[in-house]
C-alpha cells in the first residue's frame, strides 16, 4: 500500500507538504502540488481516513442509517443529504436496516424488532468514527430506541425523537392536511370523505387534524362517519371507495396516492369520470400520481428539503460548539400539485 512517505520521498518533498495538499492547504507552491498530485494519480494513492481520523479526532464522515432504502420516501432524503455533505467537504457512509425487507410492514410499533437491527449499527457507526450520524426513518412516528449514553452527535429525519437531545426534521403533515382541506373547499366542496392511512399513525393523525382545522375555519361540520381508515395500500383505497361514494361525498380525499389509485379503479369500473361527476385528491406526490388520468391533484412530500435541512442541522452541531436549532423538531412543509382530477363545483351552487 502506497503511503503518505512513500509518496514524499518520490517527490522529495515532506511528509507535511504531501498531506497539505492532500488536505487542500493552501501553503504549497503550485509547481510542488502539481508535482506531488501528478504522483498520487500515477501511484493510485489512497488516504487512509480510518488512520486519520483516529490521529485527528475527526474524519470528517457523517453517518447516514436509512430503516429502509427501499421505501420510496428514503432515496430522495439521502441522495440530498450525500450531495449536500460532499459539497460541504464531507464523505458519508451508508447503513441500511432493511426493515421492511425483514419484516414487512409489521415493525413500526415493535421497538423490539427495530433494536435488534438499530443496536449493532450503532456500534457499526461508533467503530468507524464517524464525526455524526443521520438516522431516516423509513415510516413518521416517535422514536425512543436511541439509547441515553449514545455520544455522537445525531439528527434523526422524517420522523421524531422522543429524547430532546436529537433534532428531528419532520414532514408539516398537519399544514398539509389544512391546505387540502383549503383547497377542497375553494372548489366549493363541503361534502368530502377522507380515506385516511392506518387508525393511530402520526401521519394519519396529523393530516387529519389539519384537514378538520380548515374545515373548522370555514364553518363546514366535519363528519367522522364519512372518514374511512385504509392500509396506505391501492387495495385498501378500491376497497373503501364504495363506502366514501355511499356518503354523498362531491369529492374524496385520500391520504396518500396509492390509495387515490385504488379509487380510481373503483370509479372507472362505475362508469364515473374522475373530475366531472366525483373529484379525487390525493397525497404524497409520487410518480404515479403523474400517470394517473385525469392527472391527480396532490400534495407533495418536501423529501429533498428534510434531506437538505437534515444536513445543515448536522454541519451547523459540528462546526459550531454548542449550536442547536430554535426547536428540537422542525416541520418542512408539502406543496401543492394541482392536476384535473378536482372539478370547480362553485357554480353548481
Amino acid at each position: 500500500m502506497i503511503t503518505v512517505k512513500d509518496i514524499a520521498r518520490l517527490c522529495n518533498v515532506s511528509p507535511g507538504t504531501v498531506s497539505n495538499i492532500i488536505n487542500g492547504r493552501p501553503n504549497v507552491g503550485e509547481e510542488t502540488r502539481e508535482r506531488v498530485l501528478r504522483v498520487i494519480q500515477e501511484t493510485g494513492y489512497q488516504p487512509n481516513y480510518f488512520a486519520s481520523s483516529m490521529r485527528k479526532q475527526s474524519s470528517r464522515t457523517i453517518g447516514i442509517i436509512v430503516e429502509d432504502l427501499k421505501q420510496f420516501t428514503t432515496t430522495p432524503i439521502v441522495v440530498t443529504i450525500m450531495a449536500y455533505c460532499e459539497e460541504m467537504g464531507y464523505r458519508t457512509i451508508l447503513l441500511n436496516l432493511r426493515m421492511y425487507d425483514r419484516w414487512q410492514d409489521t415493525w413500526f410499533q415493535d421497538e423490539k424488532m427495530l433494536e435488534s437491527a438499530l443496536i449493532p449499527a450503532l456500534k457499526e457507526i461508533t467503530a468507524i468514527r464517524v464525526d455524526g450520524l443521520i438516522y431516516v426513518a423509513g415510516h413518521g412516528r416517535t422514536l425512543s430506541c436511541f439509547p441515553e449514553d449514545f455520544k455522537i452527535p445525531t439528527v434523526i429525519a422524517y420522523a421524531a425523537s422522543e429524547n430532546d437531545r436529537y433534532p428531528s426534521i419532520l414532514i408539516d403533515d398537519e399544514n398539509g392536511g389544512y391546505d387540502m382541506g383549503k383547497y377542497l373547499l375553494s372548489k366549493g366542496h363541503t361534502k368530502i370523505s377522507v380515506i385516511a392511512g392506518v387508525p393511530d399513525n402520526m401521519h394519519s393523525d396529523d393530516r387529519l387534524a389539519g384537514f378538520r382545522r380548515a374545515l373548522s375555519e370555514a364553518g363546514v361540520v366535519y363528519h367522522p362517519e364519512w372518514t374511512f381508515h385504509g392500509t396506505w395500500l391501492r387495495e385498501s383505497g378500491y376497497l373503501l371507495a364504495e363506502k366514501a361514494l355511499g356518503t354523498g361525498a362531491t369529492a374524496i380525499w385520500c391520504m396518500n396516492d396509492q390509495m387515490a389509485a385504488g379509487v380510481y379503479d373503483y370509479v372507472y369500473e362505475s362508469g364515473m369520470v374522475i373530475g366531472k361527476d366525483i373529484s379525487i385528491a390525493g397525497f404524497d406526490n409520487m410518480e404515479n400520481a403523474e400517470y394517473m388520468y385525469p392527472r391527480l391533484t396532490t400534495n407533495g412530500l418536501p423529501l429533498r428539503r428534510i434531506g437538505r435541512r437534515s444536513a445543515e442541522t448536522m454541519i451547523h452541531m459540528l462546526e459550531e460548539e454548542g449550536w442547536r436549532p430554535e426547536g428540537m423538531r422542525t416541520w418542512i412543509r408539502c406543496q401543492m400539485t394541482e392536476g384535473n382530477s378536482v372539478a370547480d363545483i362553485r357554480e353548481k351552487g
